[in-house]
């Protein structure tokens, strides 16, 4: 084992010498991978952008759509991916003049001079760092908070979903700042504390620090966290219940709770999870879910989420995550002592093996310029990431349909589509680098072939007429 580290120890101080040349023009490197990323992004939107004129329906769902339901699905898509096209750009510009007007170097001095001001040592590096991010995610995170406020007031207003009022709205970013605040700064000191104890060989320290962070926030989160903007109810004694229970009864499902989460105070989508140690969980039903399905559809829903259970989804999301994390460090350890790499941003080169009035490095700086060079790596990742995911929703529709949720699981989809007015055509492109999910067409002609037949073609006349009284019911 000490001759592996010993290898990769080696292997580290080799590529940290090559990539510590101030030959290597890292601003202009960062500012032109940030325009190829975003070039990419437009490219695909484009082609998404065309499958908004599209006039029909796939033929899975001719029978499933009236045109007006169509027509709205189809401004809701054109509406969502201008204003994220719109967003990109923004994006784009906002980083390039925070990084050519050299905020984040100022900000460093800045906040030197607060801490001089309220008499703390500037060699307190970490307390430095904790200010310096503060200050420089307020000043990323306003521009931010218009655009917010934009898709929920106007994008999602406009299309029928927003049931937020402007006090929850703001009530809602107060309470995710002050948690940012009392969760996110402590364990961005522990972060840094980690790397500096351990010295060069932080990154398996700092793995174990995080998935134990990682592990804490999953037991915390639906406790503590999630109750603070939702109210959770367990479910009512009724047919909804029974079928859950029996059905994780059947599968040998560890249902300690069952819940309904008041998601509806915010939006009309719906949704559905279940959270929880192996031997404890809970499932959380959003109460536009059990609105807007029948009790087997609601039953077909959880068979779904239960098959992820099932073949351990969540657990491999989970270990491919925790890989991207240990390459991520891995290659941060490349650059954490990098002088060029500080240089090209406008910082002294010195920050990249100490503090110069005392004191260790500021190792946040390093990393976050790290994160801005190797960002454009994530679409690579977010290829992979969905091409599992899309694996895996396969899998649970597969096993749903096993289960004999065939008819329900497909009625209840088409429900879900409908009334989200997703649109249901999809570039090929554009779907496998932003969707995590196969499209709904795709998902159906799957079902069918599981199953054996095509049962879209059953019952079509009672299943337009329920359309029909459901829209008549809404005007």
């Amino acid at each position: 084992m000490s001759s592996i580290v010993a290898g990769l120890d080696s292997i580290t101080t080799r590529l940290a010498a090559l990539c510590d040349n101030p030959d290597i023009p890292y601003e202009t490197l960062v500012l032109g991978l940030s325009a190829l990323t975003t070039v990419w992004e437009l490219y695909v939107s484009s082609r998404q952008m065309a499958c908004y004129s599209i006039p029909l329906p796939p033929p899975e769902l001719q029978h499933h759509l009236k045109k007006e339901t169509y027509d709205k699905a189809q401004a809701y898509g054109k509406d969502k991916l201008t204003f994220n096209v719109r967003q990109t750009v923004f994006n784009f510009v906002l980083g390039f003049v925070l990084i050519k007007a050299r905020l984040f170097t100022r900000a460093w001095d800045w906040t030197a001079s607060i801490m001089d001001a309220v008499g703390l040592d500037q060699s307190r590096v970490i307390t430095h760092s904790l200010f310096w991010i503060t200050l420089t995610s307020i000043v990323s995170a306003v521009p931010n908070l218009f655009w917010m406020y934009y898709y929920t007031f106007v994008i999602e207003e406009r299309h029928g979903f927003n049931k937020t009022t402007k006090k929850l709205w703001v009530t809602d970013q107060i309470k995710t700042f002050v948690l940012a605040v009392v969760l996110g700064l402590p364990f961005l000191a522990g972060f840094l504390k980690v790397i500096e104890l351990a010295g060069k060989n932080f990154v398996p320290w700092l793995m174990l620090f995080l998935v134990s962070v990682q592990l804490i926030l999953q037991i915390i989160f639906p406790i503590f966290i999630q109750p603070l903007f939702n109210k959770f109810t367990p479910v009512p004694e009724g047919e909804v219940r029974q079928r859950v229970e029996k059905l994780s009864n059947k599968l040998q499902f560890p249902l300690k709770h069952l819940y309904v989460i008041d998601g509806s105070k915010r939006s009309s989508h719906s949704n559905a999870y279940f959270y929880g140690l192996p031997w404890s969980k809970q499932i959380v039903l959003y109460d536009t879910l059990l609105d807007q399905n029948t009790p087997s559809e609601v039953e077909a829903v959880l068979a779904h989420e239960l098959g992820h259970w099932k073949f351990w989804h969540p657990t491999r999301l989970l270990l491919i995550a925790q890989g991207n994390l240990l390459w991520t460090l891995g290659l941060f350890a490349v650059f954490i002592h990098n002088k060029s790499l500080f240089a090209s941003f406008g910082f002294d080169p010195r920050l990249a093996v100490g503090s110069p009035v005392g004191g260790p490095q500021p190792i946040l700086i390093g990393f976050m310029l790290y994160q801005l060079l190797f960002e454009p790596l994530d679409t690579f990742v977010k290829f992979f990431i969905n091409s599992k995911t899309r694996k895996y929703e396969y899998q649970a529709d597969e096993f749903a349909v096993r289960l004999g949720h065939a008819k329900d699981l497909g009625a209840a989809l088409i429900k879900l589509h409908v009334e989200n007015l997703s649109s249901p055509h999809s570039d090929k492109l554009f779907s496998k680098y932003h969707h995590s999910h196969p499209t709904l067409p795709e998902r159906l002609r799957a079902m069918n072939e599981f199953e054996g037949g095509d049962w879209l073609t059953k019952n079509q006349s009672a299943k337009i007429e329920e359309i029909k009284a459901k829209e008549k019911k809404e005007l």
